[in-house]
């Protein structure tokens, strides 16, 4: 099917049975996404003309007069006829190769109980080229991957930083725990994604990320830095307990060094000791607390599916454009997630 792109005299073709996402990107084309399982929202683009379907996964991102209406979540849409869709491009990922290569493991170390940093060095020949806030794929037999965000900065270092959460059911992660050892070889597809800063003029940005989901919002942060970054800029940070805040002493030293800088953390299972020394409650909660109007901000928010769409109700709703907030949504690979819902029946 022909697909042609409002406003343009581009077009790309989709192949029987291809997502119009996945037709996109072979043809080079970077439009946003991000969990390509339809529960995030990140492709969500007008439909001007034609139809599609959704053989694969519903578009759960979708509210259902979205659903009705003229809007497509592109990462599950297959095209039924010739379209013409209406999307906003990432044109600074535009042009990097995505690429597959063997890195070493050089470092691996504990940041928490159920976190690990793993550093991954690229061969010194072939570096890889990538934008702050994306990710990338470790392959694994038979197809399998598992999708984990790049934690430094471009820059900062030659290695590609990770942070790892133990998953029970996660049979990779508890790998990567129990038995990857330093010096040891992977295999990664990137860069992927396209969570990356977008210029915003002179407003302020309003960083929030859930658990892991720092990691993307911390290559951010250090790119801002890079640049001479003036904006204001607010750092929520949602975990269970303070312990899981994993890296807050570095958060606290940005905030000591950068006047424009704000650091949140928000505990959502606080302790009564801990109530008295950090905010209590759902992370996006805290934002609306302190922003009831997010009308004047950008919004980079990065972590568990539930926060992500906790956030992209209410921000919108507090008068947040759609146009100005990003998200990274770390859902769970298939397999993993099939392995979790097992054991929670079991």
């Amino acid at each position: 099917m022909k697909i042609h792109l409002a406003g343009s005299t581009r077009a790309f073709d989709a192949e029987s049975g291809e997502t119009v996402l996945a037709a996109a990107r072979r043809a080079g084309l970077a439009f946003p996404y991000s969990c390509l399982s339809g529960n995030c929202g990140s492709c969500k683009a007008d439909i001007l003309d034609g139809s599609v379907h959704y053989p694969y996964n519903p578009p759960s991102a979708l509210s259902k007069a979205e659903q009705s209406g003229d809007k497509a979540l592109l990462c599950q849409a297959v095209p039924l006829s010739e379209l013409t869709i209406a999307i906003r491009e990432v044109e600074a990922v535009a042009g990097i190769p995505l690429r597959q290569l063997a890195v070493k493991v050089v470092a691996k170390n504990r940041l928490c109980d159920d976190v690990v940093e793993l550093k991954l060095m690229p061969p010194k020949r072939e570096p890889l080229k990538y934008l702050p806030g994306q990710y990338l794929d470790v392959l694994l037999p038979e197809g399998k991957r598992r999708a984990f965000s790049i934690a430094n900065a471009p820059r900062h270092g030659d290695t590609l930083d990770l942070h790892v959460r133990r998953v029970t059911g996660g049979g990779f992660t508890q790998y990567v725990f129990d038995e990857l050892s330093v010096g040891a070889l992977l295999r990664i597809e990137a860069p992927l994604g396209t969570f990356v800063p977008r210029e915003g003029g002179d407003r302020p940005i309003i960083l929030m990320a859930g658990g892991t989901g720092f990691a993307p919002i911390k290559a951010i942060l250090e790119y801002l830095r890079d640049i001479g970054n003036e904006r204001a800029l607010h750092l929520y940070w949602g975990a269970r307990h303070a312990s899981d805040l994993y890296l807050d002493a570095l958060c606290r030293q940005w905030q000591a060094e950068q006047p424009q800088l704000r650091y949140t953390p928000v505990l959502s299972e606080a302790s009564t000791l801990e109530r008295h020394q950090y905010r209590a409650g759902h992370v996006h909660e805290a934002v609306l607390k302190d922003f009831p109007d997010l009308s004047r901000f950008d919004v980079y928010m990065s972590g568990p599916p539930p926060m992500i769409d906790a956030g992209r109700k209410q921000f919108t709703a507090a008068g947040l454009p759609e146009d100005r907030l990003y998200y990274d949504s770390f859902d769970y690979a298939p397999d993993v997630l099939a392995a979790l819902i097992r054991a929670r029946k079991g």
